[in-house]
């Protein structure tokens, strides 16, 4: 039998906020049982900077570029970081990001008044870019995710920068698009990650057609809104899945007024892919 409403609504106010704060300290990390410790391999990062407009509703790219800072990350991909209609323009200046971190953008073969695509942009440290790919994909809004090779000091890498719909029926095409898109010849480890704008694991999640290519699903760590944050919308997924060792949120200040997003950050280690190749 239901409760009554008035009984319903004052379970939430006494016991919500307990059971968020609980699920918030449960799940601020992710760590496979062969993580790599910490320091050791690559830090990947992806962040949603909310066209630069923090949660106190100030137009500020310092401070994203400060987070993208504190971060210090091999590569990250940025979402949002163009304007969404007219001529998509820039909104970072990641010339002076270069100077001060050592990060570059990758450079995309028609580069229009934007930093990337659909507003996705990834950034990387002492990298050779090899091949870019601009996908379209399909919903209701204009979205997009950007496809680039990599070739790093620790070895070759995929990254897949992807921001999905908020439609769950959109998302759903979105990741068959994906993943007709990762389809490759080689065997270059890949890395799909981004604002994917789900939350929900199992059988409801619009992310199920992932698997069993990119994973594990289930590294999630909740990452919206920033100044609390309960939704795991941000990913961090690997093919294969053992490539991602652990996920964390990246939760600072500066980082929960700067954006609406936490950056989330993995590690991952290229090295030992390549031992458990050579051994095989």
């Amino acid at each position: 039998m239901p409760l009554p409403k008035h009984r319903t609504v004052d379970g939430i106010r006494k016991f919500g906020p307990l059971m968020v704060s609980t699920l918030r300290r449960e799940r601020k990390s992710f760590r496979t049982e062969t993580a790599v410790p910490h320091g050791e391999g690559l830090l990947i990062a992806s962040y949603n900077v909310h066209k630069c407009v923090g949660t106190d509703g100030r137009f500020d790219p310092s401070r994203i570029l400060s987070v993208i800072r504190e971060i210090d990350a091999d590569v990250i991909a940025l979402q949002e970081a163009d304007e969404r209609f007219g001529e998509r323009a820039a909104l970072l200046d990641l010339e002076s990001l270069k100077r001060q971190s050592g990060l570059s953008a990758v450079r995309l073969p028609v580069q229009r008044k934007g930093h990337g695509w659909h507003g996705n942009v990834v950034l990387a440290r002492d990298a050779e870019v090899t091949a870019t790919h601009q996908i379209t994909l399909p919903g209701v809004e204009p979205r997009g995710a950007l496809m680039v090779d990599l070739t790093l000091p620790a070895g070759p890498l995929r990254v897949i920068a992807a921001h999905l719909g908020l439609l769950r029926r959109s998302r759903a095409q979105q990741v068959e698009t994906l993943l007709s898109a990762a389809q490759a010849k080689d065997a270059r480890p890949t890395l799909l990650m981004g604002d994917l704008n789900e939350w929900r694991l199992g059988r409801r999640s619009s992310l199920l057609g992932l698997h069993p290519v990119f994973g594990p699903l289930n590294a999630t760590v909740p990452s919206f809104p920033s100044r609390f944050p309960v939704w795991a919308l941000d990913r961090v997924l690997a093919n294969p899945h053992h490539l991602v060792s652990s996920v964390e949120i990246h939760d600072t200040p500066l980082a929960r007024i700067a954006s609406d997003h936490l950056p989330i950050k993995a590690r991952i280690s290229l090295g030992a892919l390549q031992e458990q190749a050579e051994a095989a």
